[in-house]
């Protein structure tokens, strides 16, 4: 289908867009703005990145990015890919191709200038749809229909264009989660479970990112639910996924005006316990401070109720900070059998909104000057005035602050 729809938007009119497809748009080659920039145009949602697809050879969309003054770096030169870069924003300029060989992620392309066929090598309908200058959009694989049906569907066969690159089963159901409605598409739900022993190719870093943003969509509940009766979630976690309590952890961050948060919601969909953190961990390649944060969570979660005193809340917020604070209570509260709009907890897990942490008052040289030694005693000292003046309820008083320290010295 080309032509029966147009897009009317302002980024085909004014800004450095138009102005890159002005420069590629012409001399006997045709540029496009293709892929998602398009499908979220149709949808009304913000535009994302922009990619663009050209008849125009690599060294071609080069000479003509750096003849205009723009600056073009060869990110992927091996399949045609340019970043043109145009007052500090990238624009990643593909020339058309078409797949001569396939093996999982590695393709050998060759250079075309047929739109039907670089259509055709792309994953999803609904990315496979391009525009030109003037706002027409072609379709040559049916984006149109199943973005009105909001279909997440394979292009051409499923199995196919998974067998080209693994990471498409994740996102075939990430894309579900964000742009679909209803139950997966189910030619693509059947080519991923009978394709899914080839997750194991993917580099855990690649199979990461991919779960991150699946965690973080609107629909990603539901689509998870999926993805574990398919027996495709436990592959990924390397582990049994709760998934009552990721709904859970879902619907308290909306009660609580929390945004989604990716390693917030995995701790509630896969960590119980510390050693779960650590598979995660080399599981997913996780980064240092994500793995840091599920321990954390995990570390004595069960402890917290919704009748913790405050006076304890607040050592805790103390010992291992409000951030780590709110996620280990949001973890229990998930896991709890209270309503998402309790009172106790949403006050229990809004505390350190409420109440900051004062810093410790006294240093070693409080107590040196008390007569303290350094060396291994002056440590010892200082741990027992720490945990004195917690215990008496962080007082600020000069007064009371010495008699701590004069108590630490003369232990």
């Amino acid at each position: 289908m080309t032509g029966a729809v147009r897009l009317d938007e302002d980024w085909l009119r004014q800004g450095p867009l138009p102005r890159l497809i002005g420069i590629l748009d012409r001399d006997g080659e045709e540029a496009r703005v293709i892929g998602g920039a398009v499908r979220n145009a149709l949808l009304a949602l913000p535009p994302g990145d922009f990619d663009l697809a050209t008849t125009a050879l690599p060294g071609e969309v080069t000479r003509r990015a750096e003849a205009a003054g723009f600056k073009a770096i060869p990110t992927g030169i091996d399949h045609g890919t340019i970043t043109v870069v145009i007052e500090g924003r990238p624009f990643e300029v593909t020339t058309l191709r078409e797949d001569v060989e396939t093996f999982g992620r590695h393709a050998t392309v060759r250079f075309g200038r047929d739109w039907q066929r670089d259509a055709e090598r792309r994953d999803f309908t609904m990315n496979a749809l391009s525009v030109l200058a003037d706002g027409t959009v072609h379709d040559y694989v049916g984006g149109l229909a199943d973005l009105a049906a909001r279909r997440v569907r394979f292009i051409g066969d499923a199995a196919m264009r998974i067998a080209e690159d693994y990471l498409r089963i994740l996102r075939f159901f990430r894309f579900h989660a964000i742009y679909g409605e209803g139950a997966p598409d189910a030619a693509g739900l059947h080519a991923s479970i009978l394709a899914r022993e080839g997750l194991e190719q993917l580099s855990r870093e690649r199979v990461r990112m991919e779960l991150m943003k699946l965690l973080v969509a609107p629909r990603a509940a539901p689509t998870l639910t999926v993805m574990a009766e398919a027996g495709l979630l436990g592959q990924v976690l390397g582990g049994v996924p709760f998934l009552a309590d990721f709904w859970r952890m879902a619907t308290l961050e909306a009660a609580l005006g929390l945004a989604a948060d990716p390693v917030r919601r995995l701790g509630a969909l896969n960590v119980r316990i510390i050693e779960d953190a650590e598979r995660l961990r080399a599981r997913l390649r996780l980064f240092n401070a994500e793995h840091e944060r599920l321990a954390s969570a995990a570390d004595g979660w069960w402890r917290v109720t919704a009748a913790m005193e405050e006076e304890a809340a607040r050592v805790l917020i103390y010992r291992i900070g409000p951030e780590r604070f709110a996620e280990r209570v949001l973890l229990a509260f998930a896991r709890s059998e209270a309503d998402g709009l309790d009172a106790a907890w949403q006050a229990l897990a809004t505390l350190p909104r409420n109440w900051t942490a004062p810093v410790f008052p006294l240093r070693a040289a409080d107590l040196i000057a008390r007569g303290v030694e350094k060396g291994p005693a002056l440590g010892w000292a200082l741990a027992r005035a720490e945990e004195a003046w917690i215990a008496a309820g962080f007082p600020a008083d000069a007064g009371t602050v010495a008699a701590i320290a004069d108590a630490a010295a003369q232990q």
